[in-house]
Order: C-alpha cells, then structure tokens, then sequence
C-alpha cells in the first residue's frame, strides 16, 4: 500500500511528532511504502489567494492551478490511503492544515468533474490535551469528525478513521499521566502503520 502521509506540527520534539515517527516505522516495517508533506518544514503557503477564491467561487477550471498545490495532488493521487497527523488547536487542527484543505481541494479535483482518485482509506492520528473522559470534549471530537470525515473527506476515501490520544496536555499535574500515556500511544500508532490496509 502507498501512503500518503499530512503532517503539521510546528514543533520537532513534540508527542505529535513520535506519533508521525511510530506510524511511519510501522508502515516501514509492514512493507508499505510512503510519502510525507511536512507542512511546517517544506514552509506550505496556506494562503488562499484572490486568484485561487476566483478561480474556486466562479468554478473556473481553465484558471490555473498554483504549481505547489498541483504537487500536493500529484501525491494524493499516487496514494492509495492518506494520513493525517496533528494536534487539536482550539476544536481545529493547525491553521497551516486548514489551509492546505482549501488549498488542494481544488474545483476539478476534489470537486465538480473530480479528477482527484478515491482513496483505500483516510486516517487521521490526532492529539489533544483534554481528556475524553469530559463531555465538552467527546462535543469537540464530534464537531471535528464532522468537519474531518463528513465534509473534507467524505467520499473520496471508502473509509475513514479518526484516531484521538488524548490527555496529552504538559503541566497540570499531569506529567506522571502523560508519560505513561505516550509510551501506550506511540506503540498504538505503530501498530496502526503496521496493520494498514484499505476496506476489505
């Protein structure tokens, strides 16, 4: 299976980050293949231009595509599954990704006479600091499904799955909880990459 992988972290050594690295060992040691945009180090512009709303709103699809983004759907399009990795920022993901949504999600390819393949699978490994133990935030996970799996996603993967590691958060009295809890979560993303495969 090839994989495409969506990272955004602005931060090397963050919990986000040994997830990214156990799924990605896991793929590796499943004999998958992969691909990574890491979205803070490749610097992704997430601006979405007035060229591109133009060519968006008017569903003008004789305007051009800006050539990072027909990158991005050159890797899509060479996937089988996507993966998503990142943290919640405010019942979101990080800016930069929301950007790269409205970005790459083009009219003629992810939309209209679609160009864009339909995926195996769609996945997203997501990390929080709340607990899910708390309603709010079983609330949230729901609005971002909502967002992630219903809208951005919807049928262009024949599955899709949300992944949460919660409790996550540093300081708080939590340090003790959060260490225990990497290690469990880190192996979890591993077995995740190891055991990949689209809908039977």
């Amino acid at each position: 299976m090839k994989v495409f992988v969506v990272y955004c972290h602005p931060c090397g050594d963050s919990f986000t980050a040994e997830v990214c690295s156990a799924f990605l060992k896991g793929l590796r040691d499943a004999g998958h293949s992969f691909e990574v945009s890491d979205l803070y180090a490749m610097k992704f512009d997430p601006v979405f231009s007035e060229a591109e709303y133009r060519r968006e709103a008017f569903y003008r699809d004789d305007m051009p595509v800006p050539s990072d983004i027909i990158e991005e759907q050159r890797k899509i399009n060479n996937a089988d599954a996507i993966a998503f990795i990142y943290p919640v920022f405010w019942t979101e993901c990080p800016a930069l990704l929301t950007g790269w949504f409205q970005r790459v999600w083009t009219y003629g390819f992810a939309y209209g006479s679609a160009s864009m393949k339909q995926l195996d699978k769609a996945l997203f490994l997501v990390t929080m600091g709340g607990s899910m133990k708390d309603t709010v935030r079983l609330e949230q996970i729901k609005a971002m499904k909502t967002v992630m799996i219903g809208d951005r996603i919807h049928d262009r993967a024949r599955s899709a799955e949300m992944v949460i590691f919660d409790e996550m958060t540093r300081g708080y009295g939590n340090d003790k909880n959060r260490a225990e809890r990497a290690e469990r979560f880190t192996e979890q993303a591993y077995n995740i990459g190891l055991t990949m495969k689209g809908e039977e």
